[in-house]
């Protein structure tokens, strides 16, 4: 289990240098705005296996909230740079 668990937080982290990375050089707003959303899904991944290492339920209901306010935050995003109202 203990090699799985540095694999996984190697992938993880190379995913989370990845989408920062992105948001730092990305040439448009609408690439920034997709990099920031590649780091709130990593950081609800990160917390769905906290919650499997410490075997506590509470951090799915975590996540689930945080996955949902991070989609109505990139929906925000998105109909602000359509231009929408």
């Amino acid at each position: 289990m203990s090699n799985l668990l540095i694999i996984v937080f190697s992938l993880i982290s190379l995913a989370t240098i990845l989408a920062v990375v992105r948001i730092i050089i990305g040439p448009t707003v609408p690439d920034r705005a997709v990099g920031l959303d590649a780091a709130t899904t990593i950081t609800t991944a990160m917390i769905v296996l906290f919650s499997q290492i410490f075997h506590r339920a509470i951090f799915l209901d975590v996540a689930l909230v945080y996955a949902v306010l991070a989609f109505l935050g990139v929906i925000a995003l998105a109909r602000y740079l359509e231009g929408g109202v």
